[in-house]
């Protein structure tokens, strides 16, 4: 069986804050700083999701690039574009995981995952990277 992996980029624009409910003020912006800020701050996101698989013998492909864009578009940028992110994953509420790069990047590949195999794709997640900017990035990956 022949495998490859295909990466697709897409972009989007969201708020997040770091707070924990439990914490009083000063420790959340002793650990989190100026993230901790009442008001929620904003970056342009990039995401590249990884998908990896058998190359189908008849289309040469991995998984099919409109399936692919179809469930970023839905999962990605659709749920998370223009929203805070404390708001837009329900695992971000008060309470929940914070929102960082790595946390937003494992919740989107359990999405994207999820919304291949429902499609029937056989092709499985094996990276995503989120950025907020040129200097941060994370990745999560199905070996981590």
């Amino acid at each position: 069986m022949r495998g490859a992996a295909l990466t697709r980029r897409v972009g989007f624009a969201a708020t997040h804050r770091y707070h924990r409910p439990d914490w009083d003020e000063a420790r959340n912006r002793e650990v989190f700083g100026t993230c901790a800020a009442r008001e929620p701050h904003g970056h342009e996101y990039t995401c590249d999701v990884t998908v990896a698989g058998a190359i189908d013998p008849t289309t040469g492909m991995v998984v099919d690039l409109a399936l692919l864009d179809s469930v970023l578009d839905a999962a990605v940028v659709r749920t998370l574009g223009g929203r805070s992110l404390n708001d837009a994953l329900p695992e971000c509420a008060p309470g929940g995981v914070i929102p960082t790069c790595e946390e937003v990047a494992r919740l989107i590949a359990i999405r994207v995952g999820h919304a291949l195999a429902a499609a029937g794709a056989a092709a499985m997640v094996r990276a995503v990277r989120l950025a907020e900017d040129d200097t941060l990035s994370a990745t999560w990956t199905s070996e981590a």
